[in-house]
């Protein structure tokens, strides 16, 4: 009788264990890959919190205005490496307008450069409220 209340408890602490794996991974999956995330740091200490989307898998569009030129270059230094370690891209996508994407986000097309050619109009004078 006693082998058998050891075996029952044996096998209720795997399921449980089996479990807590399983709830672990699904709330892993549901916090990874699937986001846009648009940032605007203020400062370089917020490099790593976009470092820590792009680690998730999330993709990051990362507004630079409102920091110094100095601080911008620290930060897409840092975001560079980030994106070189796990294999992902960065590109320029306005005047201070990064999109940063992992490996598994596929980006088609290119922005054209603001000095690219003729007939381009700043647009600045736009502005879209929701």
């Amino acid at each position: 009788m006693g082998f058998i209340k050891n075996l029952m408890k044996e096998d209720e602490n795997e399921i449980f264990e089996g479990s807590d794996a399983f709830y672990e991974d699904k709330l892993e999956e549901e916090e990874t890959g699937n986001k846009m995330i648009l940032l605007e740091p203020r400062a370089f200490s917020e490099s790593q919190q976009i470092a820590d989307h792009l680690k998730k898998r999330n993709t990051v569009v990362v507004n630079l205005k409102r920091v110094t030129p100095e601080q911008a270059k620290r930060i897409v230094d840092f975001l560079s490496g980030t994106i070189y370690a796990i294999s992902g891209d960065l590109q320029k996508i306005g005047g201070g307008i990064f999109l940063c994407t992992p490996n598994n986000v596929s980006v088609q097309g290119k922005i054209t450069g603001e000095n690219a050619g003729k007939g381009i109009h700043d647009n600045d004078d736009i502005d879209i409220e929701w």
